[in-house]
């Protein structure tokens, strides 16, 4: 049996933990009521309470926490099945989510943010890159791997819904930074064409992001830039107090997207610049990526047989329903039977 998770079976640490800590708060209770008097002799004044069901409610207990756990890990047995290889290349996105992208989009102060702008791109981006694998890192003042290089698009999807902009606290935007975690975050896989997105207003806080670029395509790794924002620049809302950032002095701040830098990073980086306002934003980028070579992925898949998580989400369903009706108290109909004195 292999497990698709197994770094959640040290969950199982906690079962002798548990049982450890039980043994010990039974100790504590019949020292406790050794300080009212000997315990067979106080037996008789508690004729309802059991030394057996407590022991068993716990033990149906650590079975179903073990068989939820290793139902977590998700153990496969049986057929596997190779999926069949397919063309294609690996991209890492980067996202800008540092907190100038809640400004808008558009001229417009209220209109839809640069962040949701840029999330509906990459949707239809994911969309279109079915055949590829796609890593996701979200930066501002730092950078950080969300989404590990993956075929799994619906799993990305997922990814892309949860990003807001207090995903780093760190503020700025290090775009060079980003690309560098990029380069880090492909597969090992050899002789696969690589490129790296970003997604960002431009505002870059550190000077390195161009040269940067170009240590990627001296790799052979090409870098593409999609910008989202206002040329003109908005204001930053703060929080949803319907209020904007302000300076020092009580003046609003305005933040613009910066095309000019955007544009040299993508040419460093023998990419293209795309205007994410454009309609076209996710299909110039898609047919930018089709010049890249596709190359051979192989991806192991298991049939659904092979999935034995259920099985071991049944068992802890059916010990955890027996323990609601298995009682602190001796049990009624057991009471004339004795299993442990002659």
């Amino acid at each position: 049996m292999e497990f698709a998770h197994p770094h959640y079976l040290y969950l199982l640490l906690l079962v002798p933990a548990i049982l450890g800590l039980f043994y010990w708060a039974r100790l504590r209770r019949r020292a406790k009521l050794r300080k009212f008097g000997r315990p067979e002799v106080l037996e008789p004044l508690m004729p309802d309470a059991s030394k057996y069901t407590p022991w068993v409610k716990i033990i149906l207990e650590l079975i179903a926490v073990t068989a939820l756990v290793i139902a977590v890990a998700r153990p496969l047995s049986g057929e596997k099945e190779h999926s069949e290889s397919t063309q294609g290349i690996e991209v890492m996105i980067a996202l800008d989510v540092s907190k100038s992208m809640n400004a808008s989009s558009t001229d417009e102060a209220k209109s839809v943010s640069r962040l949701d702008r840029a999330k509906f791109l990459l949707r239809q981006m994911v969309k279109s890159l079915d055949n590829d694998r796609v890593g996701l890192i979200v930066f501002a003042g730092e950078s950080y791997v969300q989404l590990p290089i993956t075929s799994d698009m619906i799993s990305t999807q997922m990814y892309i819904d949860n990003i807001t902009t207090d995903m780093v606290t760190t503020q700025g935007t290090v775009i060079g930074n980003a690309i560098g975690r990029a380069m880090k975050s492909f597969s090992g896989a050899e002789d696969v064409n690589r490129a790296i997105v970003i997604i960002t207003d431009g505002e870059n806080h550190e000077g390195n992001a161009v040269d940067m670029a170009r240590e990627a395509l001296n790799a052979g790794i090409e870098v593409d830039v999609i910008g989202v924002g206002s040329i003109k620049g908005s204001p930053i809302p703060v929080g949803k107090s319907g209020e904007y950032l302000k300076d020092y002095n009580g003046a609003v701040v305005t933040t613009a997207l910066n095309e000019e830098m955007a544009r040299e990073i993508a040419q460093a980086g023998g990419g293209i610049y795309i205007q994410g306002s454009s309609k076209t934003a996710v299909k110039q980028l898609t047919d930018q990526l089709d010049h890249l070579q596709k190359s051979e992925l192989k991806n192991v898949k298991y049939k659904s047989s092979a999935e034995q998580f259920p099985v071991f989400g049944w068992i802890a369903l059916a010990f955890l329903i027996v323990d609601i009706f298995v009682l602190d108290r001796k049990i009624g109909w057991l009471k004339k039977y004795t299993f442990f004195s002659k």
